[in-house]
């Protein structure tokens, strides 16, 4: 009984230490001082059942801004997307991810 009960501790202990990184999240923030281009026109594609459309935008990456195309996603009933956007707070450029909002 007592090996058992140590080796149910062994395996707790163990799951516990695995599963702690993978339910800690870091938010990644991104200022910048270089203002993003303007969006480019993007031809919206046809409605599509059971998905919104997401605009394309501008993403920061390796030191200058990337164009990332529109996408589709499955919608969330009850929910909006609310696009990526970026916005100037002061001399600097700060990116919002785009979310579900209700």
């Amino acid at each position: 009984m007592r090996v058992r009960t140590g080796l149910l501790s062994l395996l707790l202990l163990a799951a516990a230490t695995i599963a702690a990184p993978a339910t800690s999240y870091g938010a990644v923030v991104v200022d910048i001082d270089v203002a993003p281009p303007p969006l480019q026109v993007e031809v919206v594609p046809p409605v599509r059942v059971g998905y919104a459309w997401a605009p394309g935008y501008w993403n920061w990456d390796g030191g200058r801004h990337v164009w990332v195309g529109g996408r589709w996603l499955h919608e969330r009933p009850g929910y909006h997307w609310v696009g990526e956007t970026w916005v100037q707070r002061g001399p600097h450029w700060h990116f919002q991810r785009g979310h579900w909002a209700r």
